[in-house]
């Protein structure tokens, strides 16, 4: 087992600290803080040995199913997240029965049905399930609800040691609209809106708008009256009493205005007009020398470029530059869709975002494309919208589609919704860092969801259901992000879609390269079989130098408490990368896992399996993506990603069997010359070096150093 050390999580603490210490935004400054000290906890509990970095269960007292504060790269802090202070709901339950404010005194309170608004209360009540413990005790309402007495004290004596630490109820919500069970949104409204009302005025735009509106009006002011001391051309000072108020006036005028919104440079710099005006006529008025050569040649310019003040040019200008500085702020127009969705649910996606935007003046693109993230539709109409920017996008609103899916089993509405909630809940933990080949957690684990697992209905529509769903996700994966490498929280959807639709299909996540370990678990060899079965005397087979055959013979080793793995298959993808220890750098790390992603294909010939239909187009679309990859600054994450695309190219040509016809139309120059050529040759069936994203050296592709 690789021991987890505290250099990740002390790097991004110091990280943490310098934006705290140095940002210009008073708020990233605060968030920053925030993040510092959650970094400075993880690092705490790991030195003092509170958490066991890499274990699935790496709080000791507290069980796997137990969802913990999670940070970037799986690090933990211990902490549960339904631990810490009450919730509002929760005070207000203890205030209006009298209850000490602890959740032991609350928990029991429920648990013993004496009270008209206690347990049974939490069956069939609008609520959100933010974390899969609020759900516990909905399910074990259900439950009693249903005469199911012996579940719900089953599920009842799991939970209760943990009664006075965790919140088991969800936060109560008052009956509206909400969007429809095929929906799904980006954000939900509240997380928008909240993102709306942080809007701040821009200090580059607010200095051009008081540039517009305020700045350039004193100028033509102050050119104005130097205009009356131009007599015959020449430039003679009336020194009149009119004269001399005005100038007194447009003087006092100006320390004003500098008061309430002080100029750009554009009006304040020493050498700008503005200056030269203001300056020279302070020096009339005090009797001292003035430049007369240099107030002339400003005048002369200012007329020059924009006419004098009241001519038809200069009004014209104004005209125009009023209609710029009269367009709402964007922080305006933010704030006024932020008091709009105010008014509608909160934890939820909305359909009314484009009646919303349509209600405010002048909403600008970017406000816009914030407030649409909360469109609640058909995730096939959000990534036809350009509102599903990436797979791990997508990835990230497929829960929507799969808890709907998995919850179709239960045939009771009010159990189907609930479950449907939990599943919700369930996928938003983050997941930890866990070496020694262990797993994450699964849905099934948690001991509410076994307790119902009696209540679900017979195979049937249900299955049918998923089996839908698993093909609609892994469909839209392909075809919405061609060549892009299917995300660990999507692949973590269609196991468990698989797992609900009784499929025995091997999903495989994308490895860490810095806590491998050198070994793969059984699913790595069957996803290559069943790769194997599809790509067997196919140019996916030629081009990589492969041997299918084998792949077919790999066993596994089992070891008693301990995942089933495969020496074999781990010395194979060693062979194929070219080095003999079992793990190492990150790189070398990075070119045994590449060779497990070739052999297994990465998910691709499982979808298939699955029964995904491909797209005809695919592979033009996978070489589009490595174009269009290569076409950018090169690093190695962007090598890597353009290897995948190009492996996704060359397994959609395998399987449509279309590669001599594709092949002859690819362009020949550009970054992906040599590899283009190399696939031609693999085509007319020469042996070459295929195009792998991982070395350990400096990569073909990147420029020298």
């Amino acid at each position: 087992m690789n021991e987890i050390g505290t250099a990740y999580p002390e790097r991004r603490r110091r990280l943490a600290d310098a934006t705290a210490a140095s940002h210009l935004n008073p708020e990233t400054r605060e968030r920053a803080r925030a993040k510092a000290a959650r970094w400075a906890a993880a690092i705490s509990a790991m030195v003092g040995g509170r958490v066991r970095t890499g274990s699935r269960t790496p709080v000791a007292d507290l069980p796997a199913w137990v969802t913990l504060e999670v940070l970037h790269g799986g690090f933990t802090t211990g902490t549960p997240l339904a631990g810490g202070p009450l919730q509002p709901w929760e005070i207000a339950y203890a205030r209006k029965h009298g209850l000490p404010r602890t959740r032991a005194a609350m928990f029991e309170h429920r648990i013993s049905g004496r009270h008209r608004d206690g347990l049974d209360a939490l069956a069939g009540t609008p609520a959100h399930v933010a974390l899969p413990e609020e759900a516990a005790l909905p399910v074990i309402a259900w439950l009693r609800r249903a005469g199911d007495e012996r579940s719900a004290l089953s599920a009842l004596a799991q939970i209760h040691p943990y009664a006075g630490e965790l919140r088991f109820v969800p936060e109560p919500l008052a009956a509206g609209p909400v969007p429809g069970p095929e929906t799904a949104w980006r954000q939900p409204v509240g997380v928008v809106r909240a993102a709306l009302e942080r809007r701040r005025p821009n200090p580059r735009v607010e200095s051009m708008r008081a540039t517009l509106e305020v700045w350039n009006l004193h100028a033509d002011r102050m050119l104005a009256l130097w205009l009356r001391a131009l007599v015959d051309g020449r430039l003679v000072v009336p020194g009149n009493d009119e004269w001399n108020r005005d100038a007194r006036a447009l003087l006092a005028e100006h320390r004003d205005l500098a008061a309430k919104s002080p100029p750009s440079r554009r009006h304040a710099g020493p050498k700008a007009n503005l200056t030269v005006l203001r300056v020279a006529l302070g020096d009339v008025l005090a009797g001292r020398e003035w430049r007369r050569g240099l107030v002339r040649t400003v005048i002369d310019d200012m007329v020059r470029r924009r006419g004098a003040p009241g001519s038809p040019e200069h009004a014209g200008l104004r005209a125009r530059q009023a209609g710029v500085a009269a367009i709402p702020p964007h922080h305006l127009a933010a704030h006024a869709i932020a008091e709009r969705l105010a008014t509608l649910p909160q934890h939820t996606g909305t359909t009314e975002i484009d009646q919303l935007l349509a209600a405010v003046d002048g909403v600008p693109d970017r406000v816009r494309a914030v407030a649409r993230r909360a469109i609640a539709a058909p995730v096939e109409e959000l990534v036809d919208a350009g509102l599903v920017s990436s797979a791990e996008v997508l990835a990230g609103l497929a829960p929507r589609i799969a808890a709907q899916a998995v919850a179709a089993a239960y045939p009771d509405p009010d159990l189907r919704a609930l479950m449907a909630a939990n599943y919700l809940a369930f996928r938003n933990r983050r997941s930890l860092l866990l070496t020694d080949l262990g797993s994450q957690v699964r849905l099934e684990e948690l001991p509410w969801v076994r307790t119902v697992e009696g209540h679900r209905g017979p195979g049937g529509d249900s299955r049918e259901a998923v089996v839908t769903a698993l093909r609609r996700l892994g469909g839209l994966t392909l075809s919405a992000f061609p060549g892009t490498l299917v995300p660990n929280p999507m692949v973590r959807e269609l196991s468990q879609l698989s797992r609900e639709a009784g499929l025995a299909l091997p999903w495989v996540e994308e490895l860490a390269t810095d806590i491998f370990d050198g070994r793969f678990v059984a699913k790595f060899p069957r996803a290559a079989q069943i790769a194997g079965e599809l790509l067997f005397g196919t140019l996916y087979e030629w081009y990589y130098r492969i041997d299918y055959r084998e792949i077919a013979t790999i066993k596994v080793e089992r070891a008693y408490g301990r995942p089933a793995i495969s020496s074999r298959f781990a010395e194979i993808c060693r062979e194929r990368a070219g080095t003999t220890s079992g793990w190492g750098s990150p790189a070398e790390n990075g070119t045994v896992i590449e060779q497990a992603q070739i052999l297994t294909t990465h998910n691709l010939a499982t979808l298939v399996k699955a029964g995904v239909t491909l797209d005809p187009d695919g592979a033009g679309h996978c070489f589009a993506t490595a174009r269009r990859l290569a076409g950018r600054p090169l690093d190695r994450r962007a090598v890597k990603d353009i290897a995948y695309a190009w492996r996704q190219m060359i397994f959609h040509l395998s399987v449509t069997g279309d590669a001599e016809r594709f092949v002859a139309g690819l362009p020949d120059d550009g970054p992906l010359g040599p590899a283009v050529d190399g696939l031609r040759a693999a085509v007319r069936g020469e042996q070459v070096t295929p195009f792998t994203g991982w070395s350990t050296t400096r990569h073909w592709m990147l420029p020298p150093r």
